[in-house]
């Protein structure tokens, strides 16, 4: 199965001072790589690469996620997000578009999450997502 991996769980894999063993998410989406598993939004692209200050440092990491090529999104993607938004809402739940557009996807498609995040969650309990179980 594929797994839509959230901007949290790339943040944490890619910081320069952070021991891989430290963390089970960071483990898990080696293996996910290496299984060819990994399934990337544009918008979680764009936030991963957002606020690298240093040119080198911005186009290494820009060439290295570049292995993995965007989900396609369509209509239907970003009308289920927005419906995720107003049932979590009508919940007493925020989220960000993003996080909702990731959700989306992953329930149009069948495909897990894997998020550091705890808002996912908390959106599982009302929409119909299955997060990856580190």
């Amino acid at each position: 199965m594929k797994v839509i991996v959230d901007t949290s769980v790339w943040s944490l894999a890619l910081r320069r001072n952070y021991k891989v063993d430290d963390s089970p998410h960071v483990a898990v989406l080696r293996e996910l790589i290496t299984d060819g598993r990994v399934v990337l939004l544009g918008a979680v692209r764009q936030k991963v690469l957002s606020g690298i200050r240093d040119a080198n440092q911005y186009n290494q990491l820009k060439n290295y996620l570049r292995a993995f090529p965007n989900l396609e999104l369509d209509m239907e993607d970003y009308e289920l997000a927005s419906e995720f938004y107003n049932i979590c809402r009508s919940n007493g739940i925020q989220g960000a578009n993003t996080d909702f557009l990731i959700c989306s996807a992953a329930a149009r498609r069948n495909y897990t999450i894997i998020s550091t995040d705890k808002d996912f969650e908390n959106f599982s309990q009302h929409i119909p997502i299955t997060l990856f179980q580190c």
